[in-house]
């Protein structure tokens, strides 16, 4: 699981089918500093829980925990948002 800020949305109007109804969010993954990663950190995420731009999530990160997540055995998902955070405090 990882730490990520939403910085967008993705829009599709082509797409597998599974998407369809699906909301994707463009996630930018923290590093352990808790700084962004930037350009080469963003992973593109299914929401399951209305997060919004902006907001900071955990992102389930491997495709056969998120596919566990919707009951399927193959599909095209890797990436899944599970949680919003309220606060975090790094222990250093």
């Amino acid at each position: 699981m990882k730490v990520a800020t939403v910085v967008g949305t993705v829009v599709s109007t082509i797409n597998h089918p599974f998407f369809d109804h699906q909301r994707l969010l463009i996630c930018d993954i923290a590093t352990g500093a808790g700084d962004r990663a930037g350009s080469s950190g963003y992973t593109i995420a299914v929401d399951l829980v209305d997060a919004g731009v902006g907001e900071t999530v955990l992102v389930l990160d491997e495709g056969n925990s998120a596919r566990q997540l919707f009951d399927i055995d193959t599909g095209p998902i890797r990436a899944v948002v599970v949680g919003i955070v309220d606060d975090w405090h790094d222990d250093e």
